[in-house]
């Protein structure tokens, strides 16, 4: 009976280390390839919009949530890089 545990215990040793290089190895090889691709990544340069206008839509005059209403804004800003403009917010029914 003896021998039968030892021989478990070993089978178990033998596994879980296994298990720890193959994982090991696998962390180590996504942290070599993310620093590879930053290597040869450019980075886009983000240009901040001079200003980012409110325009004549408020909150107030269309019942929208600010949080609701800068999201919208964001967004038209970011598409159109700046060159749009809100003219009026209206809720399809």
């Amino acid at each position: 009976m003896s021998e039968t545990f030892t021989t478990a215990f070993l089978i178990l040793f033998v596994g879980m280390i296994t298990i720890f290089l193959v994982l090991s190895l696998v962390v180590l090889s996504g942290n070599v390839l993310i620093r590879i691709v930053n290597a040869f990544h450019q980075e886009e340069k983000v240009v901040p919009n001079k200003a980012i206008r409110r325009s004549s839509v408020s909150s107030e005059k269309h019942g929208m949530e600010e949080e609701k209403l800068a999201a919208i804004i964001g967004a038209v800003e970011i598409l159109t890089q700046g060159k749009g403009k809100i003219i009026s917010i209206e809720k399809i029914n």
